[in-house]
């Protein structure tokens, strides 16, 4: 059977070397030899030896998801073979963290990790109770993490002189150490009369980068 379908730009070839790396611009490869965690029904393929079970958050982390919406629902998976993620066909990046560095991602950013790496559900310092950006993740200790965006993403530089302003809903993520407030855009009166419909932003002071996509959050599917 011949057919550019079975070129090698589509064909998944044996892996090397455990740990995960791009299958193309829309999925990522893993290959577990031990343990790894993945959000939540975003594997559509295995081959191997692998159990896929329900990762639980923790107390504290179930009481933010239910407060907000937000975190990370997530699945561990174990044991030794190859497994293929992705979600809606988003796009997909790999961020290597080194001991020391600390990654602030919003949970519906996350499609894998290694298990190597911590995270923790925290408070956005001066987010208020807006509806984007009360809860992210916080991601430190070292491996690889797989991001996913709609669309390719807009990474920002944040310095001491110029801060950066993005909307909650098409926030990816940020370096950690970033000081976070919130920024009105619109006086009280043009908010009255309608306004432009961008009338609170996050604010990111300090120094390192801001990760955003190039559209708003959308509402979640519902499935019939």
């Amino acid at each position: 059977m011949k057919s550019d379908l079975f070129s090698k730009e589509h064909l998944a070839e044996a892996a090397q070397i455990p740990g995960m790396t791009l299958q193309n611009a829309k999925s990522v490869k893993y290959t577990v030899n031990g343990e790894m965690h993945a959000r939540q029904g975003s594997m559509v393929a295995f081959r191997g030896n692998l159990q896929f079970e329900h990762k639980s958050q923790g107390l504290g982390g179930l009481l933010k998801r239910a407060v907000t919406g937000e975190g990370l629902a997530l699945m561990a998976v174990r044991g030794q073979g190859e497994a293929w993620f992705a979600h809606e066909a988003q796009n997909c990046f790999i961020v290597e963290i080194e001991q020391g560095d600390a990654l602030t991602v919003n949970g519906r950013n996350v499609l894998c990790f290694d298990a190597t790496l911590h995270y923790e559900i925290k408070t956005v310092k001066g987010a208020g109770m807006t509806g984007g950006g009360l809860f992210n993740s916080v991601f430190t200790g070292y491996g690889k993490l797989a991001l996913m965006c709609e669309g390719n993403p807009i990474v920002i530089p944040v310095t001491p002189q110029a801060p950066v302003f993005v909307d909650t809903d098409a926030v990816v993520g940020w370096s950690a150490d970033l000081q976070t407030s919130l920024h009105r855009s619109q006086s009280f009166g043009s908010m009255i009369r309608g306004g432009s419909g961008e009338a609170v932003q996050l604010r990111l002071d300090g120094q390192g980068f801001v990760v955003v996509r190039p559209s708003e959050a959308t509402p979640p599917k519902v499935s019939n």
